[in-house]
């Protein structure tokens, strides 16, 4: 399976150490023209299915200044499958950790 990581310089980095591709995104624009890459609107357009990632990983941070693209390519159910992970600074103020989304979707703590 073929993930795809955008985000800060720092998580970037990390997850090239375990050969993970990715784009350093500074801004918005950074941020939404990897993120039109990756799914399709951009850069993958012609590439062969088994090429495209099937997994988005989105720093939180970046994830928060594209939004509503984000709910929309969600709404698509198409891959890839986009996956929010904390910066090294830790969770953004307002955004629930893994555990407390399942707890508060089954009801048991994790």
């Amino acid at each position: 399976m073929k993930f795809y990581i955008i985000g800060e310089r720092e998580l970037v980095l990390a997850f090239r150490l375990t050969g993970v591709e990715g784009t350093i995104a500074e801004n918005r624009e950074d941020v939404l023209a990897a993120f039109n890459k990756v799914t399709g609107k951009g850069g993958y357009a012609n590439v062969p299915f088994g090429e495209i990632p099937r997994v988005l990983i989105l720093s939180e941070q970046a994830a928060s200044q594209i939004e509503n693209e984000e709910i929309e390519w969600q709404k698509t159910g198409k891959f890839p499958l986009i996956v929010e992970v904390p910066g090294l600074g830790g969770h953004l103020k307002g955004k629930k950790s893994l555990s407390d989304a399942i707890k508060e979707a089954v009801g048991i703590e994790v």
